[in-house]
């Protein structure tokens, strides 16, 4: 599995249109989220977006050209999905070491171990991207979700206890069963194994809302000053795990702070939002960055562009999207380059 910021072929997309994730007061606004993301990839890549049918497809098209994407880099494929949680119940895309194509992994999706019936529909759509895509297929019949692992690409892979040893996803397998399957399928042979995610994040600790690779050796993680919530604690511990873990040459990792932003509390419904930096997206040119009219916006953008010196980033009001408990990272999934 190619880290992140290798080269794409295409960033897949799913459009927003799922009453119950984004009601009626916000959906609009998801849609000029996802129109300024579309805008920004599409000058470096190709943006594959499912949509249900041809009408979907007509609306959507009209609107990233108002937007003013670059439309010869924007595809619409007709494959039905539940909702726009596309990291997890898409396709892990790899490469093969000898230059001879790519392949797809399709890990099983039982929507967040079960947690919502409606969105099973899920496992279904990430077949249909390996047929859209062509790529080679590896079914290794395990539960597992893209938001749940980040690469660096030369080895090494970050997760999470709280998701992946989760008795609601694979409960007949032990640690190293798991293991097994991430050396297997990812070709990685240093598994980082970080405790647990934030509050709000219903995935049962998605790593990629706190932890990320920026490079084969360093790592972005978040870390909170508010007592808001439990965030502190559990982000300071995830903190001191990777200042003592290593790289796949045994190295010790270069670990950098990521600020939060303020703990957002969605007071009608009576929860927190996952509102986290960490959720960015590394695209050819671009690197989308949710901010949230906070204080520590600028700062988040000023360790990112330090990150990637040779990518624009592109920051983007993101609370809307995070209303549906996920990010920009939760609904983008990259497809590298053979090239």
């Amino acid at each position: 599995m190619p880290a992140e910021w290798e080269r794409h072929e295409a960033t897949w997309l799913s459009w927003p249109k799922n009453p119950l994730t984004f009601p009626e007061k916000v959906i609009e606004k998801v849609e000029i989220i996802f129109s300024q993301m579309v805008e920004a990839l599409s000058k470096g890549e190709k943006v594959k977006i499912l949509v249900d049918d041809q009408e979907a497809s007509d609306r959507v098209e009209l609107m990233m050209d108002r937007a003013g994407a670059s439309m010869s880099n924007v595809l619409l494929l007709k494959i039905r999905s539940a909702d726009v949680w596309i990291r997890d119940y898409g396709p892990t895309f790899l490469l093969h070491s000898g230059n001879e194509g790519k392949a797809a992994v399709k890990w099983r999706f039982n929507a967040w171990g079960g947690k919502y019936d409606d969105l099973l529909y899920d496992d279904l759509t990430g077949d249909e991207m390996i047929r859209a895509s062509e790529a080679k297929a590896f079914r290794p019949g395990i539960v597992m979700e893209g938001g749940s692992i980040d690469v660096n690409g030369k080895g090494s892979v970050l997760t999470t206890e709280q998701c992946l040893l989760s008795r609601n996803r694979n409960p007949q397998l032990a640690r190293e069963d798991i293991e097994g399957y991430l050396e297997q399928y990812l070709n990685v042979d240093n598994i980082i194994w970080l405790r647990s995610g934030i509050e709000g994040d219903d995935t049962d600790g998605h790593v990629d809302d706190f932890a990320r690779f920026v490079s084969s050796d360093r790592v972005l993680c978040s870390l909170s000053s508010s007592k808001l919530t439990e965030n502190w604690k559990v982000l300071a511990e995830n903190l001191n795990l990777l200042r003592n873990a290593t790289d796949q040459d045994g190295e010790p990792l270069q670990v950098q702070k990521l600020p939060m932003p303020k703990p957002l509390w969605l007071e009608e419904e009576q929860r927190w939002l996952p509102a986290s930096y960490a959720n960015f997206y590394v695209g050819n040119q671009v690197v989308l960055l949710p901010i949230f009219k906070d204080r520590n916006d600028q700062k988040a953008i000023d360790i990112l562009q330090q990150a990637f010196p040779d990518r624009e980033i592109v920051p983007i009001l993101a609370a809307d999207l995070v209303y549906g408990y996920g990010g920009i990272h939760c609904v983008t999934q990259q497809e590298p380059s053979t090239d």
